[in-house]
């Protein structure tokens, strides 16, 4: 992986930020955790800290050693045998929980379904009965290709108990994606669903498995679940493909005992981007994932007996795999699961769901948090969201004026934030507030979680100086790391180790610590922009455009510059009411000159009716500087709207640089 220092002298103005927000003391006083004594405690005996919170699991044998470290490769509690589906299921199945909700499930359509966790129990008792019955065995990978419905963390937790790896493929994936997926993981059984829906439509999800499956011929056996019924005209196969509810009824009501696994079992492999342009097969194991998700789920949502908690992922990236299934079942939550969009059939959809469901905890994405901001908060102000008492951000750094604008509409101005730093990698939220106790400041994700040792390096791997910037590195393992890249050691070692010596993994992201050690994250490396020898960070470039109180939300590229080497093309959605033109375009340079400073003035501005954005509201910079420097536009099947692109690639091609 290629080093990159930021510099981030020019970006002083924008990251001092002087709001403070102190945990409410009620809130404080009723929290998880409240004694800062736990830092100093996990500093000085990290495997101490560890062991003793994995003793809150439930072990099949207990472990010999809380790890073993040979750089890079780690094992926690080694000979210690677990089973995750008891962990998430049984021991809540098996005692006063047995009766409380664990999925809250509402379709798309408006249909819903809720689970307990004795009811949990039984259907995924039955669903690894099922996947026996077809032959697969502990080690084999099971390949699931569903939308968001209850089966999908169903099946997840059957292949668990039988210690079958699972690899949960995104819905939005096209079947080339797929079957790359399916083959690298050497699967031999497919779950899908005839059907999804997605803002009223179908989205055709057998038709695209089976054209999977001509080029994954190592699949033996498909399960299809009936989500869309007739509407979706699928065709099944003799032999290959049968019903999920018929494959379930056939093996009845008996239970599956759980298979124990050593603590260093696989447990799944998630696909993530990879630098080469093949997705990397990150590999979690099970006894360190499953603690440092349950604990961060436990400690960062401050998890109570009679929450509602509701993370709005999906469960095909692992924000939804870490914080929808195993980190609040195996603490007995009540998780809500939601299979449609914010905005269909109403951009209110969220809140109505909080509102009804009566919502407690409350996790989204700050891209989707731009997104309420540009609709107006006249939508969440039609719901009583009193009920939620706690919020938090994932996936990507949130600039200071959505979160101010999260806290006082969403949150209305009573419930601390969690933002959370993490990634597929780590399994675990990394960085994050404790909500008892940090005080926050809005854009930062504050400070390491206990146990959590993260530093800011420059191009040599030394420490940078407080209120610098560079890379962000973990110069510590923690339990929920990924193992290795499937099939390719070499290259997880490389990718993650290779820089500053075998036990220094690299993040990738840029970060700065202020002057009271928060850490600041300033977006991917690759996502930096070298201007005239200055290198700017796009996160901050896209805060700035943000606070201009006509733009919702705004993406940032590279482009060729004679003179500078790169230049900056800007591409806004602006709030309801606020018109392009191009004296705004104009005011919007001079305000990211004057927030950052004259190096940062974009050279082009463009302004759109929505941004490229993955189904889990990812912004696709990627494609963005494929549009403008006039390549073919690459993969565009995980989008949320394809068409958006047309009418960025007609804007971008009639528009004329504003200089």
């Amino acid at each position: 992986m290629a080093t990159t220092t930021i510099v981030t002298g020019s970006i002083e103005g924008l990251l001092q930020e002087e709001r403070r927000y102190p945990p409410p003391p009620a809130f404080a006083a009723a929290a998880n955790v409240r004694d800062p004594e736990v830092y100093e405690r996990a500093r000085r005996d990290p495997e101490g800290f560890w062991a003793e919170a994995a003793r809150e699991l439930t072990w099949e044998r207990p472990w010999d050693r809380v790890m073993d470290w040979t750089p890079p490769t780690v094992k926690w509690f080694v000979g210690g045998q677990i089973n995750a589906s008891v962990n998430c299921v049984d021991r809540h199945a098996h005692g006063e929980r047995r009766t409380k909700p664990a999925i809250v499930w509402e379709g798309e359509p408006g249909d819903e379904r809720v689970l307990t966790y004795e009811e949990l129990h039984r259907e995924v008792n039955r669903a690894a009965l099922m996947l026996k019955a077809l032959g697969v065995q502990k080690g084999d990978r099971v390949t699931i290709y569903l939308p968001m419905v209850p089966e999908l963390p169903i099946a997840m937790l059957a292949c668990a108990r039988i210690g079958a790896p699972h690899t949960v493929v995104f819905g939005g994936f096209a079947p080339e994606a797929l079957a790359g997926r399916i083959n690298d993981s050497g699967a031999k059984v497919l779950i899908t669903a005839d059907g999804g829906y997605r803002r009223g439509q179908i989205v055709p999800l057998k038709q695209n498995a089976d054209r999977a499956l001509a080029a994954a011929p190592g699949v033996e056996h498909v399960v299809v679940v009936e989500r869309v019924g007739a509407a979706a005209g699928i065709a099944m196969e003799p032999g290959r493909d049968r019903w999920w509810h018929e494959a379930m009824a056939a093996v009845g009501d008996g239970g599956c005992p759980p298979e124990p696994v050593d603590a260093e079992h696989p447990l799944y492999i998630l696909y993530t981007s990879g630098t080469t342009g093949k997705p990397k097969g990150l590999l979690h194991t099970t006894g360190g994932y499953l603690l440092g998700t349950s604990l961060t789920a436990k400690w960062v949502f401050d998890l109570k007996e009679d929450d509602i908690y509701w993370c709005t992922a999906d469960i095909g990236w692992v924000t939804g795999h870490s914080y929808i299934v195993y980190g609040p079942l195996a603490n007995g939550a009540t998780a809500v699961m939601f299979e449609g969009t914010p905005d269909y059939p109403d951009k209110d959809r969220f809140w109505d769901i909080v509102e009804r469901r009566r919502v407690t905890v409350f996790y989204t994405a700050p891209t989707a948090i731009r997104g309420f901001m540009g609709w107006g908060a006249e939508h969440p102000a039609k719901h009583d969201l009193s009920s939620l008492r706690l919020l938090g951000t994932v996936g990507e750094p949130i600039n200071p004026e959505a979160w101010v604008w999260y806290h006082e509409h969403i949150g209305g101005g009573r419930c601390p934030i969690v933002d959370t730093w993490w990634q597929t990698e780590t399994g675990m939220i990394m960085i994050s507030p404790l909500p008892g106790m940090t005080v926050t400041k809005p854009g930062s994700a504050t400070v390491p979680f206990p146990g959590v040792e993260p530093d800011v390096v420059d191009g040599q791997g030394n420490s940078v100086p407080l209120g610098q910037g560079g890379n962000l590195v973990l110069r510590r393992p923690w339990p929920a790391m990924a193992r290795t890249i499937w099939g390719d050691p070499d290259r997880y070692a490389a990718q993650y180790f290779g820089s500053y010596g075998p036990a220094v993994y690299v993040t990738g992201d840029g970060a700065r610590r202020d002057e009271e050690g928060y850490f600041w994250l300033m977006g991917r490396v690759d996502d930096v922009l070298n201007v005239a020898g200055h290198r700017l960070g796009t996160m901050e470039l896209e805060s700035a455009l943000v606070s201009h109180p006509a733009v919702a939300e705004a993406a940032v590229i590279g482009i060729g510059h004679e003179l500078k080497g790169q230049g900056i093309a800007a591409f806004a959605r602006l709030r309801v009411g606020a018109e392009a033109t191009d004296a705004l375009a104009e005011e919007l340079r001079r305000h990211v000159a004057e927030k950052i400073g004259p190096i940062a003035r974009p050279d082009r501005v463009y302004f759109v009716a929505e941004l490229p954005k993955t189904r889990s509201a990812k912004i696709m910079r990627r494609l963005l500087r494929d549009i403008a420097e006039g390549r073919v536009v690459g993969d565009t099947t995980t989008l949320t709207d394809p068409g958006v692109l047309a009418e960025i690639k007609a804007s971008y091609g009639g528009a004329e640089a504003v200089e």
